[in-house]
């Protein structure tokens, strides 16, 4: 029974050492980060630090866990010949990982090396995560059909993770982008492929929504109200636990049920679910959900012999 971690996020060296070299957002000076859109953040060197990060997992009986590329730096959105370096500075140093963490691959959104994106995809990486800002409308699931088509093709999944938030001149706290942006992010993401009917275009696509998609399940009855036109649950969509409690998972069961929820934790900025309602519900979120949605029955090279 391997407990699977699908949202974590972890900086190899070779990623930290390329935002170092930057001279213009998104980079880092020491552990300072700044971006485009957010206040300069002071990052923890110790959230970075691979042996403690498998020692806080293994303390919350975590075995397996899946680390992307932190979507909000905003690189994939980078001109083709600022955002390659960083985006190879993360797949190098996410595959040379111990094989505790599988790495999400990530692609530019300007001119996606597509050749490059089937060799991970049908190599170490467990999917390939896509920035909610690049999906926010129909057309831009279609603009991304490529990189969807190749998803489909590897049986590999994708993640869909909150991108950068907008630059403001106003005064903003801290946790208004998380809370605020990534939420509203993630709603456009869910809304766009319900829009476009996704599952026609790309059939066999499997998606996680990270952070429970901004909550965008909860509105299924206000778009019922509003005329618009419901459909089934669909199984190979979910949604992830990061950053949510009891009260919001139990909305999310009673839209998607059960079979729509996976582990995802988003450590290092927040804890994963230890537990949920009961120990067969526990074992589907945080064992049996997670390996469906990465296709570990159709053998994953990462989970093969994973029991």
């Amino acid at each position: 029974m391997t407990v699977i971690d699908l949202h974590q996020h972890l900086w190899p060296a070779p990623l930290v050492e390329a935002l170092r070299d930057r001279t213009h957002a998104p980079y880092l000076r020491g552990w300072t980060l700044t971006t485009a859109g957010e206040p300069a953040t002071e990052l923890r060197p110790a959230d970075h630090d691979v042996a403690r990060r498998i020692a806080l997992d293994e303390a919350d009986g975590i075995e397996l866990a899946c680390v992307s590329l932190s979507a909000p730096l905003g690189i994939e959105d980078l001109p083709p010949d600022e955002a390659q370096p960083l985006l190879d500075a993360w797949h190098a140093g996410a595959v040379l990982l111990p094989g505790h963490f599988a790495p999400w691959a990530s692609v530019g959104s300007l001119e996606p090396d597509l050749d490059g994106v089937r060799t991970m995809l049908e190599g170490p990486f467990v999917g390939l995560q896509l920035p909610a800002t690049s999906l926010a409308d129909p057309d831009g699931w279609l603009a991304a059909g490529e990189v969807l088509r190749i998803a489909e093709e590897t049986d590999r999944a994708v993640l869909v993770h909150p991108g950068p938030s907008p630059a403001s001149s106003g005064t903003r706290p801290d946790w208004w982008a998380p809370v605020v942006d990534y939420t509203a992010q993630l709603q456009a993401a869910w809304w766009a492929w319900h829009a476009l009917d996704g599952r026609a275009h790309f059939p066999r696509l499997r998606i996680v929504f990270v952070a429970g998609a901004g909550l965008a399940p909860l509105q299924h009855e206000r778009l019922a109200a509003r005329g618009g036109r419901t459909t089934t649950v669909d199984p190979d969509v979910y949604v992830d636990t990061s950053s949510y409690g009891p009260q919001a998972l139990d909305g999310l069961i009673r839209a998607l049920g059960l079979d729509g929820l996976v582990l995802g934790s988003d450590r290092p900025y927040a804890e994963p679910l230890a537990h949920l309602l009961d120990d067969a519900a526990t074992r589907l979120v945080r064992v049996d959900n997670p390996r469906r949605a990465l296709g570990a029955r159709l053998g994953v090279p990462t989970l093969e012999g994973v029991a």
